[in-house]
Formats: structure tokens, C-alpha cells, sequence
């Protein structure tokens, strides 16, 4: 298992993998993948990461800003996803260290996760991993004409804006 800086040549690997995120109806509201163009934009250019197994992209994870106001620049949302094969081997954990770890790194006090409450294994995953549920958002959104609820989580950083 190797974790590495997520690049443009990982881009179909990933890209793949949200696609499969997105097929399983519990993983986002979103239902089609972006190109790398609007992905890359939409993500911080840091704290992007993948783990290869084999060489193969086994599962990736980067943050966005939760806003553009200054008084936000410590504060980011966390997207991970594991490609279907390598699910329940942990790599979602070891993945989720190394990228609260680089966000640190990077001046992020606060990482932030919404979760659809059906994501039972991403739930699991940030509880595991320190973040603390601060509520749920009933009926936020719509994923082929049902409502969703998402549930928020946060991981306040011990070591950056203490």
C-alpha cells in the first residue's frame, strides 16, 4: 500500500472510482463525475492523495474549501472513495491519516464531512478516524426524486489554529 500525491495521470483511476461512488446511490447527490478541468479547480491544490496497490489507484481523497470568506481558509470537506475492489481492507483509514496529516501541514484547522446516513462504511470511517457528528440536515437534497439527509461531521485539528 502506497500512498502518493494524486496527479493528473491518476485522473481516469479516480474518475473511475467516484463513478462507482456515484452508481452506489449512497456516496453523494451527485450523478455524473466532472472532468478534470472543473475537479481541479473545485479541489485544494493540496491534500490530494491516492493509495496504489499493485500500481493500481486502490482508492483516493481530497478536500475543497467550505468557503471563499478569509475567515474560512483553515476549514475544508473531505471527499474519499475506494475503488469497489479493495473495500474492508482499510484504506480508507490509512488514506484518512495521511490526509488529515497533509492538511495540517497545510494550515486546515477544521475538516468538515457530509455524509448521506444511509454511508454506514463512511460513517464508520470518520467516526473511527476522530470526527465527531454535529447534526444531520433532513431532506437537503434530491437523488432521482428522493429526498436524502446528510449527516455533518468535524474534525477540529489539536495541532493547527490551537
Amino acid at each position: 500500500m502506497n500512498i502518493k500525491k494524486l496527479k493528473i495521470k491518476h485522473w481516469e483511476a479516480v474518475k473511475y472510482i467516484y463513478e462507482a461512488g456515484i452508481q452506489t446511490g449512497n456516496a453523494t447527490l451527485e450523478t455524473t463525475a466532472p472532468g478534470w478541468e472543473t475537479w481541479n479547480k473545485n479541489h485544494l491544490k493540496h491534500s490530494r492523495l491516492i493509495c496504489e496497490i499493485d500500481e493500481r489507484v486502490a482508492g483516493w481523497c481530497a478536500i475543497t474549501a467550505v468557503s471563499d470568506r478569509c475567515v474560512y481558509e483553515g476549514v475544508a470537506e473531505v471527499s474519499i472513495y475506494i475503488h469497489p475492489t479493495f473495500k474492508g481492507l482499510g484504506i480508507g483509514y490509512v488514506l484518512m491519516e495521511h490526509l488529515i496529516n497533509e492538511s495540517e501541514l497545510n494550515g486546515i484547522w477544521t475538516l468538515h464531512a457530509a455524509i448521506l446516513e444511509e454511508n454506514k462504511a463512511s460513517i464508520r470511517l470518520h467516526e473511527k478516524s476522530g470526527f465527531r457528528k454535529i447534526g444531520v440536515r433532513e431532506k437537503i437534497g434530491q437523488l432521482n426524486g428522493i429526498w436524502r439527509n446528510i449527516v455533518l461531521f468535524e474534525k477540529r485539528s489539536k495541532v493547527v489554529g490551537v
